[in-house]
């Protein structure tokens, strides 16, 4: 560029408004060539250099810019920003008080002196920095005073405040971000929360703390990937903050994206390795991919963080064909031992001590840890057996026979979902893989698409009358749209273009009517295991969130029955229409459960679809690693191991029992 420095300068700052350092570098880079002294572009490429990152190079540019005026407070800011991004801290207190000395209005340098000071245990001067900084401007001082005030959960105070100083000043973003986090922490009003941050972001485009918070709380919605421009967001403004790119990691994760995923931990551990949960999200991705090994690693360098990191050695007995190393027993033995583990850490640690017993064929011991495991859980979880009976049989009664009958064929008529069902650890993966493998079909996840549908039905009736009841009085154009934002909400999930995609949600089992009507050609298949083999299988896994049934044996058992009432009704109601799969015959009688699935499903026989184990997918679930294997039987059966403490599923299920197939009643014999 050959402009002069004024409209270099200008150009510079432009760029950088806009979020585009790499520009702005390009022409300070350019005008410096000629004019090496030049003052302000050796600031503002510092600046770029900041924004992208390089710290070591800005903090040397900024440095020559000192030489030439050693008195520029702003100088000596940027100079402190770019020494504490490097962690020194030392440096950084000097330059920051220097600027002080200097201009001590600065608006944000005694902010980031407090930050520093904090960072190297100087928690008075801290204190004192932040003091000056709050009592420069009133209006910042009740901010923070809303602040103490929701930190001592006095919601309304708070939110009182927060209004009072947007009042006067409606452009405070400070101000909107923490009426925000008040309205979602404290009074759960979620909707006005985001609506509140996103009014702060469209105020202030660089505001990092706004993007930030916006992102996790897209998250809590289940806004995958508006999460994840949130947070791509947060590290353009702030590309050294871990925090922000471990966000993008766990939003790319959740929304299904794990090699997105890998790559943005990777640049969150590059920025701060000492982190076990970003660890354990790290670790937990590798093995989506099938990356075991990887994963290990960095489990282990989690637990390497943090000794007493309980959920690191549960996920590794969570990979299932993993085995602990008899140093880790003594470890994880050591650890529960002692006093100092959280409920949650002892909770994690009883169940990766029950896997590592089973292991060891010691089964008295490993029932031991998972019932303790399973009753300590159970404590602090929230579960009403009655109320989900309840709603099972308003279910039944308003997806009855005459219902779905007369409102056939009135939903959107796509055919591309197809449905498996079932309950935990029944072979819903192995189901789902078996169909990923076809040519046809396009294997997603777990898509949460069908409770946020039925959770919205009635959201804003005045009679309070919700689903399932509501759904009577929806309009034939009301179901058609509902299949339309079913089909439209799976899309963010998919990234091919075949026909068919799975939903692998085993909770689904009760929505099947529902389903039905605003799908009416979508395909279902039940996944079902022996009773005591699919109740033990779920009482052996800690899940990472919901089916909070699965803590206490009766609640598993009470939960079963109902399953299999709500799947008989769907059989009588739908007669045809939902596929019960079997997992003891798919493993004993592999090629023919697999022609049965696929014919169900439309689709032509493929050699394929028996080698599933050869898929390369990525898997979210806890059989990812054992359906990278051949098929194998040694699960068959599995409940005999324990079958001295089962009293209670054998007497409440052993009707259920009696009425399945020879291959399920008898595996394991």
């Amino acid at each position: 560029m050959s402009d002069g420095p004024e409209k270099t300068i200008q150009a510079s700052i432009d760029f950088l408004k806009q979020d585009r350092p790499l520009r702005a570098e390009e022409i300070c880079r350019n005008y410096l060539e000629k004019s090496p002294g030049s003052l302000d572009h050796l600031r503002l490429l510092g600046q770029a250099l900041l924004k992208q990152g390089r710290t070591s190079e800005a903090e040397h540019y900024l440095r020559l810019a000192l030489d030439i005026e050693p008195d520029f407070p702003q100088l000596h800011e940027d100079l402190g920003s770019a020494c504490a991004m490097q962690s020194k801290y030392e440096e950084a207190i000097t330059a920051f008080q220097r600027a002080l000395e200097l201009q001590p209005t600065l608006p944000l340098v005694e902010r980031k002196l407090g930050q520093v000071l904090m960072a190297v245990g100087r928690g008075n001067e801290a204190s004192e920095a932040f003091h000056d900084y709050i009592d420069k401007d009133p209006e910042r001082a009740e901010v923070f005073r809303g602040i103490e005030l929701f930190q001592k959960e006095h919601f309304d105070e708070a939110i009182t405040v927060f209004r009072g100083v947007l009042k006067q000043n409606p452009k405070n973003v400070n101000a909107l971000r923490q009426l925000a986090i008040s309205n979602w922490h404290g009074k759960r009003r979620l909707d006005d929360a985001e609506a509140l941050l996103r009014q702060a972001v469209a105020l202030a485009d660089d505001f990092f703390g706004g993007w930030l918070t916006l992102a996790a709380l897209l998250m809590e919605l289940n806004k995958f990937t508006e999460a994840i421009s949130s947070y791509e967001k947060a590290t353009k403004i702030e590309p050294n903050s871990a925090e922000a790119w471990a966000g993008l990691a766990s939003a790319n994760g959740r929304a299904m994206y794990p090699e997105k995923a890998i790559v943005a931990y990777e640049k969150a551990i590059s920025l701060n390795d000492s982190d076990p949960q970003v660890l354990g999200g790290y670790a937990w991705e590798l093995k989506t991919v099938g990356d075991q090994q990887a994963a290990l690693h960095a489990y282990r360098k989690a637990i390497s963080v943090k000794p007493n990191f309980g959920p690191a050695y549960w996920s590794m007995a969570n990979l299932k064909i993993f085995k602990f190393e008899e140093k880790e027993i003594t470890e994880m033995l050591s650890q529960i031992a002692s006093s100092d583990l959280t409920d949650i850490e002892d909770i994690h640690f009883r169940f990766a001590l029950g896997k590592a017993m089973e292991d060891k064929k010691e089964y008295d011991k490993a029932w031991s840890y998972y019932d303790t495991g399973n009753k300590r859980q159970r404590e602090t979880v929230e579960w009403e057996p009655m109320e989900m009976e309840r709603r099972q049989q308003t279910i039944r009664s308003v997806f009855d026979r005459d219902t779905l009958e007369q409102r056939a064929d009135v939903g959107y008529e796509a055919a591309d979902p197809i449905f498996i069902v079932g309950l935990p650890r029944s072979g819903s993966t192995l189901v789902e893989q078996i169909l990923a493998s076809h040519s046809q079909v396009e294997g997603t996840a777990e898509l949460p698409i069908i409770g946020r549908i039925t959770d919205s039905i009635g959201r804003y009736r005045t009679d309070g009358k919700r689903f399932p009841e509501a759904i009577l009085e929806l309009r034939d154009k009301d179901l058609r749209a509902y299949g339309r934002q079913y089909l439209k909400e799976a899309q963010r999930y998919r990234s091919t273009d075949k026909p068919l995609f799975t939903d692998k949600l085993p909770n689904n089992y009760p929505m099947l009517g529902f389903i039905k009507l605003i799908l009416p050609n979508a395909k279902f298949i039940n996944t079902r295991r022996h009773p005591y083999d699919s109740c033990l299988g779920a009482y052996k896994q800690l899940f990472g969130r919901g089916q909070n049934f699965t803590y206490d044996m009766l609640d598993l058992a009470h939960y079963y029955q109902q399953y299999i009432a709500t799947m008989n009704h769907w059989h009588v109601v739908m007669p045809d229409q939902v596929l019960d799969v079997h997992y003891e015959e798919t493993v004993t009688r592999l090629e023919w459960q697999v022609r049965r699935i696929l014919s169900h499903c439309g689709l032509p026989f493929e050699e394929s679809c028996l080698h599933y184990h050869e898929t390369e997918r990525p898997v979210k679930t806890a059989s990812s690693e054992q359906v990278r294997q051949p098929i194998y039987q040694s699960a068959l059966g599995a409940w005999r191991r324990y079958e001295k403490h089962l009293g209670v599923w054998q007497h409440q299920l052993g009707g259920i029992v009696e009425e399945l197939p020879e291959a399920a009643k008898n595996a394991g014999l």
